[in-house]
């Protein structure tokens, strides 16, 4: 589909571009140059992707660690410990809302 929107590069006519970004359920507009490969973000759109992406519940497959005979554990992913600013020897509180989930409480 054409645009009115000209290229900044070449001059050249962009054309209008729904792009998948990882992640993410909805689009982006993009426009893009057939010619020199320039191509940018429509604003609204971009933030619209950020902020799905930001409200996005973080996911991650973890094995469960045997630590003794009948203990279990499971280790905390940097990444996650740095977010939570979680340190080593603090204490939690863990629930079992039911037998698929586990709920754990920082504080």
């Amino acid at each position: 589909m054409k645009n009115n929107k000209s290229c900044p590069e070449c001059n050249s006519n962009l054309e209008k571009v729904y792009v998948s970004i990882q992640g993410a359920k909805n689009k982006a507009l993009s426009y893009q140059c057939p010619k020199c490969d320039y191509f940018g973000f429509e604003q609204d759109s971009s933030k619209k992707i950020i902020k799905e992406l930001q409200d996005t519940a973080l996911k991650m497959r973890q094995k469960i660690v045997k630590l003794s005979q009948d203990r279990l554990g499971m280790y905390i992913n940097k990444d996650v410990a740095r977010s939570l600013n979680l340190k080593g020897g603090e204490e939690i509180s863990v629930s079992l809302p039911d037998k698929n989930h586990i709920l754990i409480e920082i504080g």
